[in-house]
């Protein structure tokens, strides 16, 4: 959250979020406006990527019922809803209570920050469609994803949920192990995400020598992206 705020008055173009936010690592009201500021204080540029988290003992530390951090995560997002759109928030959950709040400033983006849900589970699916407005994927080829939007569609119908009003974006891990021949590898999965229909792609270029990532950043914009644009 520190470094996206850093980011937020450092930019001017860039989509700013995480991939993803542990809903339960903060209380939600706290979470919101922090969550809020961000998207102030970049004008309307936030992304809130979320997920419930994998690791018990992360989660049992901060307080978090491991075994119920599905309808924790539920409840925060609707805690979110309720604290970005409505003037006299109130929530009274099971996890979460709250009433008639002062909840400044709220979000630029109208009604609220696309909510990108993470995760492949049926509970993560349902997230999605009831809760979301998109669905990030992770770790997964274009032949994966396609596999995974059959059964997000399957779900999206159950719930009556139009699939052309849920944005679909990936992180896809750029290794040096792919691109050591050349980016043609990349360029041809790249494109492959995009004849999916895919709305965006997060590209994880994480070294740990900062020239090599600029290297690699360089790469993207002036020979991977162009390619994938023309294909």
């Amino acid at each position: 959250m520190t470094v996206l705020a850093a980011a937020a008055v450092s930019t001017t173009r860039a989509r700013l979020g995480a991939s993803v936010f542990i809903l339960g690592h903060r209380h939600p009201v706290v979470m919101a406006k922090m969550l809020t500021s961000i998207d102030a204080l970049s004008n309307g540029r936030l992304i809130c990527g979320v997920g419930v988290g994998w690791w018990k003992e992360e989660l049992e530390i901060l307080g978090v019922p491991f075994h119920a951090r599905g309808r924790h995560g539920d409840e925060i997002l609707r805690a979110f809803k309720a604290l970005w759109t409505e003037d006299n928030p109130r929530l009274d959950g099971e996890f979460f209570r709250f009433r008639e709040l002062g909840f400044a400033p709220k979000p630029v983006q109208k009604p609220h920050p696309p909510i990108w849900v993470g995760g492949d589970s049926p509970g993560a699916f349902r997230r999605v469609v009831t809760l979301g407005d998109g669905w990030h994927a992770t770790s997964k080829d274009p032949a994966q994803l396609r596999e995974g939007l059959g059964r997000l569609g399957k779900v999206a119908d159950q719930h009556k949920r139009d699939m052309k009003t849920i944005d679909i974006s990936v992180r896809y891990s750029l290794p040096d192990t792919l691109i050591a021949g050349g980016p043609q590898q990349a360029i041809d999965e790249l494109a492959g995400y995009k004849r999916l229909g895919l709305s965006h792609v997060l590209i994880d270029f994480r070294r740990d020598d900062l020239t090599r990532m600029l290297e690699l950043l360089d790469l993207v914009t002036a020979t991977i992206r162009p390619a994938v644009e023309k294909a």
